[in-house]
């Protein structure tokens, strides 16, 4: 008997603010690696998810959401997301289910086949994301619509929150992986570093903990991550932040009365940060006022955007 081949390949996920590309690349891992919030641009940077199982392995990439830019942040963040195209062997045109009378934005789906992908020449397969919110006949009927709009390579819907459809998808990406060897060891989740991860744990507690402008006015840089000492590992490790915003209003929103706000924010990521190295931290966060840093291309640069 013939042994299965296997494939291995890279495949970018693409869509709207809150489309759900973030939880759909957590459920795909079965762990929580991309940071998920209610508010939309939670997502800033290229995240990197890497998927086995016994055919194949798919190093999915997690990208900013595709939206209008109002600052240079926002240009910066789209720029990632088209070099992030350009690696793919296949890319997920993720596109939301809605409640509303049309059952998902077909303005938004032909500028993101028409704007992003036909120039990428990449294999696109179109997923319908919050199957949830739609019935089987909702969601044949979206599908015939996708698929004579923008022919794409095979058209399903999933809901990544329940975790419904992910199987099709899986094997519909296989085809057009080109690799017959994997490139990563089956015990590794991302290629990022732990530092980015720290980071990003804490911009999730400011995203749920803080409203209206903050946590968009707000970047988390490690400033030193010093492991504990493996001859003495009853010390800590040692993280110290800092949580750059635009303006003094903001820096007192974030620390609140008596410090309060702030001690809360650090509390509840030191416990995540623990669960991700698994071994005990001292957690440190300073407030740093930057002006107007996400129009400032010099500083975004420095915050790796």
């Amino acid at each position: 008997m013939d042994t299965p081949s296997f494939s291995c390949g890279f495949a970018v996920i693409a869509g709207p603010p809150n489309a759900g590309k973030s939880t759909l690349l957590n459920k795909l891992l079965d762990y929580k690696l991309s940071i998920v919030t209610p508010k939309p641009q939670t997502t800033r940077k290229k995240i990197t998810g890497i998927y086995h199982d016994k055919r194949c392995q798919i190093i999915f990439l997690d990208t900013p959401g595709i939206m209008q830019p109002q600052q240079k942040l926002h240009e910066s963040m789209l720029s990632i997301t088209r070099k992030t195209l350009e690696e793919a062997d296949v890319v997920i045109a993720l596109i939301p289910y809605t409640k509303g009378a049309e059952p998902f934005d077909i303005d938004f789906a032909s500028e993101l086949f028409n704007s992003w992908l036909k120039s990428s020449g990449k294999p696109v397969i179109a997923v319908l994301n919050k199957s949830d919110l739609a019935s089987r006949a909702v969601q044949e009927q979206a599908e015939s619509v996708m698929a004579g709009l923008f022919s794409p390579a095979a058209v399903i819907s999933v809901s990544a929150l329940e975790g419904t459809g992910l199987e099709r998808l899986v094997e519909a990406l296989v085809p057009f992986l080109p690799m017959d060897e994997p490139l990563y060891p089956e015990d590794m989740l991302s290629t990022a570093p732990e530092r980015f991860f720290v980071s990003e744990i804490i911009r999730e507690k400011i995203f749920l903990l803080y409203g209206k402008e903050v946590p968009y006015a707000t970047e988390v840089v490690v400033d030193e991550f010093r492991e504990q000492h493996e001859n003495d590992p009853s010390r800590k490790d040692l993280i110290r932040c800092s949580i750059v915003v635009e303006r003094d209003t903001q820096k007192q929103i974030l620390i609140g009365s008596g410090g309060n706000a702030l001690k809360k924010l650090g509390k509840a990521a030191r416990t995540d940060i623990e669960e991700l190295l698994g071994r005990p931290v001292f957690l440190e966060l300073f407030i740093k006022v930057r002006p107007d840093w996400r129009k400032k291309q010099n500083l975004l640069k420095s915050y790796g955007y």
